[in-house]
């Protein structure tokens, strides 16, 4: 644990797994075992027109018991039966984790998952310290083939005074990202994959840059191939650049982008966090980066600035000290809760007078807000 950030103003969790009210969730629909919120986590961020601020909450939603009459079982949806519970054998599957298990018949790994992410509109005050309405009329829910096990993670960028929002789709026929529109912030509609392969990570920049969008991306393979010993940089997930005439139809930047430094503490993988915005001093993003302490890695956010123009140039790079790291302050109400610890998933940020509002998802568990001062930032690049 590093030493406390002074330009921290506050920090403290904002929503947490026992503010679902089950009884109004999507899943209701065909679902009749018991389920528990696993986690309401990793939060889009924005400001509503009235000045309010947005979380878009990813709620992952679990049964109560995924192992009886001797199978282990999963959540899935489909157009026709809606959401239900489908069981394998268990001498069919390996369950040391469980959030999911293996399905042993085949030779590359195969997953099905004991929960089902939905996404769940939460306004929150102006300055993100009170929760003012949760939305459940507009709340997001699986309706194509392609969110069969759920959908994850949202992003959401203003643009051209559009609310944008990407989202994983999890799903047996594909991993993607899909695109979703909204006038007012709150009612969102889709626009269709605009990724199909395993990316995490996709942000809209808030605006053009030479007449073009640019997005991060993160995208994922099931093998690595090792760099040299001199290079400077480990091998694995890393951000990329991508730019678009529409938001649609996206290129890949020929040029590798940004990479875990073997000097950082990231030596795992890095992907994105926050949309990147722009500030006087270029394109300001956050990003996590993992570090190898545990099976799932000890995630902490770190942050960079781009060039204004041209946001394949890194200005500045701070991956040496992480902006947020795990907080177990802020957890101790909710301790029987935890699964996990060491992770802190940043995924939105809305600027707030002299201050930027930080939101990110808190152990896989709960929505944290923290407000930072910029000097932070503008005080680490003079």
């Amino acid at each position: 644990m590093t030493a406390p950030n002074q330009y921290i103003k506050s920090d403290s969790l904002i929503f947490k797994p026992g503010d679902v009210d089950l009884s109004k969730s999507p899943l209701r629909n065909g679902l009749n075992n018991p389920t528990f919120v696993l986690g309401a986590f990793n939060p889009g961020l924005c400001r509503l027109p009235n000045g309010n601020l947005l979380i878009m909450v990813r709620v992952a939603e679990a049964l109560v018991d995924a192992v009886f009459d001797d199978k282990a079982h999963c959540i899935r949806w489909d157009e026709k039966k809606g959401f239900s519970a489908e069981g394998w054998n268990l001498d069919e599957v390996e369950m040391t984790d469980p959030r999911k298990f293996r399905i042993s018949a085949y030779a590359f790994p195969v997953y099905a998952l004991t929960s089902l992410s939905w996404l769940l509109p939460v306004e929150l005050n102006e300055d993100g310290s009170e929760v003012k309405q949760i939305h459940y009329d507009k709340a997001i829910a699986p309706q194509y083939s392609s969110q069969e096990y759920g959908i994850e993670d949202p992003r959401i960028s203003f643009i051209d005074g559009r609310y944008y929002m990407t989202t994983c789709c999890v799903s047996s026929e594909r991993h993607s990202t899909m695109l979703y529109v909204s006038n007012d912030g709150l009612y969102y509609t889709s626009l269709g994959i605009v990724l199909d392969h395993q990316n995490k990570d996709m942000l809209l920049f808030e605006g053009k840059i030479n007449n073009s969008y640019y997005a991060l991306t993160r995208p994922m393979g099931e093998c690595y191939f090792a760099s040299s010993h001199e290079n400077l940089y480990h091998p694995g997930a890393a951000i990329h650049l991508a730019s678009s005439p529409d938001l649609v139809h996206w290129k890949p930047s020929d040029k590798p982008f940004l990479r875990a430094r073997r000097s950082s503490l990231s030596n795992v993988k890095i992907g994105g966090g926050t949309p990147p915005i722009l500030t006087p001093n270029g394109w300001l993003m956050l990003y996590h980066g993992v570090e190898n302490k545990s099976e799932v890695g000890y995630y902490k956010t770190f942050w960079a600035l781009l060039d204004r123009n041209d946001p394949s140039i890194i200005k500045y790079l701070s991956d040496e000290k992480p902006v947020l790291e795990a907080a177990p302050a802020l957890t101790t109400s909710i301790s029987n809760q935890i699964y996990l610890t060491d992770v802190v998933f940043t995924t939105g940020i809305a600027e707030h007078g002299n201050n930027f509002i930080i939101a990110s998802g808190e152990l896989d568990l709960a929505c944290r807000i923290t407000i930072i001062d910029k000097k932070y930032f503008t005080n680490a690049i003079v």
